[in-house]
């Protein structure tokens, strides 16, 4: 049988969090960051956090409550809780933390983690990406990548009402 205790072990609050960074830090190793929503987990998803991970040594997902997922995507809004949507980025490979924030932006937790790499996926400008000057003036880097096309939890959402 397959050991999945270490799944819940990944989803960590901010404390617990900022004592593994440093551990992994001790060991000369880099650390990736990017956020989002993540409601329905997509092929776009995954890719996405593919990129990232491919950044560095460790990757951090910080994952939206749903809060502030119903204050940025609107009523009925997010499909999955918080902590089904947390479970499942840890199951994933890729991910080795993820830490939920109740904020609208992930500022506060990228201002304590200050990454080495913070990506985003989208079109964004660098000097649009909450966190990007925290962690440039840190000496770190930021990374857009692309989005997936045809990929979105909104169009998936608005798929299965049409069903």
């Amino acid at each position: 049988m397959k050991e999945t205790s270490i799944i819940k072990k990944k989803i960590v609050e901010l404390p617990e969090l900022l004592k593994q960074i440093n551990r992994w830090r001790f060991l000369d190793k880099t650390i990736v960051f990017t956020n989002g929503c993540f409601d329905i987990l997509h092929p776009g998803h995954i890719a996405s956090l593919s990129q990232a991970a491919a950044e560095a040594d460790y990757l951090i997902v910080g994952l939206n409550a749903d809060d502030s997922v119903k204050k940025l995507k609107g009523e009925g809004r997010p499909v999955n809780d918080q902590q089904s949507r947390a479970l499942l980025l840890a199951s994933l490979l890729m991910v080795d933390a993820v830490v939920i924030f109740e904020e609208e932006t992930p500022l506060n937790l990228i201002s304590a983690i200050l990454p080495d790499v913070l990506v985003k996926g989208g079109d964004y400008k660098i000097e649009d990406i909450v966190g990007a000057k925290e962690v440039m003036a840190n000496g770190g880097k930021v990374v857009i990548n692309p989005i997936i096309p045809c990929f979105s939890s909104s169009g998936l959402i608005e798929k299965i009402h049409r069903l």
